[in-house]
């Protein structure tokens, strides 16, 4: 029987989405055995009050401590109590929980990390101004050509990972806080050789709040790749099929 499947969601300022995400992954996964961990950084919009009332549990936090951080937390209480498959995913809908079930499903047939990507074929991105577009897809080459991997959306966000895999990479050392952060997660597992496969999602402009991006925080990806890459002294290991 599957075991149980752990969505995190970190979140700041996300009240005017949250119940709609929520809502979302509890149809897209009905037939599963859903824990939704909400993580939260002291959000002054009430959004931990309200992913309470939704049934999700929630790790309240001080202050805000960035995602990178927010992920991890949220990794070791899925990991602690058992989960099989861990989801990561933006709670500001920009991640439709639609696509949860073929993330799951290629987990389950035997990839380590199965991967929400922008860029292979029929994935996309909408609602975003070409400028915008461009900027994107030249972070991700440049990522790509840097630490020479295979994966094309190695900024992706929403990722399905199996418990063992994700034991692999040691989340608690990763050094990266923000946006870097997702770099820095599927590199560390093609590093450890780990299978990822990629599968086409559409991420959709943000209907309500206000973008998390900041100069200090692209100022860290920028720096975090070719740190990354010097630290590991060789290329990651031939992809697996």
């Amino acid at each position: 029987m599957p075991g149980p499947v752990w969505l995190i969601l970190p979140t700041y300022d996300e009240a005017d989405s949250l119940a709609s995400v929520i809502a979302g992954a509890r149809a897209a996964l009905a037939g599963e055995d859903l824990h939704i961990l909400v993580v939260d950084d002291a959000s002054p919009d009430g959004t931990a009050a309200l992913a309470e009332r939704l049934g999700a549990d929630v790790i309240h936090r001080p202050r805000k401590l960035g995602l990178g951080s927010a992920y991890v937390a949220g990794f070791a209480r899925a990991l602690a109590d058992g989960a099989e498959l861990i989801c990561q995913m933006d709670a500001d809908g920009s991640h439709d929980p639609a696509a949860l079930p073929a993330l799951i499903a290629l987990a389950r047939d035997g990839a380590d990390l199965a991967l929400g990507s922008r860029y292979v074929p029929g994935g996309g991105v909408a609602g975003w101004h070409p400028a915008r577009r461009a900027v994107s897809r030249a972070g991700c080459l440049y990522a790509r050509a840097v630490l020479r991997v295979p994966v094309r959306d190695l900024t992706g966000g929403m990722k399905t990972w199996r418990a063992g895999a994700l034991r692999a990479i040691e989340p608690r050392t990763v050094r990266s806080q923000g946006y870097a952060f997702q770099v820095e997660l599927t590199y560390r597992a093609l590093r450890r050789g780990l299978r990822v496969i990629e599968a086409p999602i559409v991420f959709r402009e943000r209907a309500a709040g206000r973008s998390k991006m900041t100069l200090r925080i692209a100022l860290e990806a920028a720096w975090l790749v070719p740190a990354l890459r010097s630290s590991s002294g060789r290329d990651v290991p031939k992809p697996q099929v």
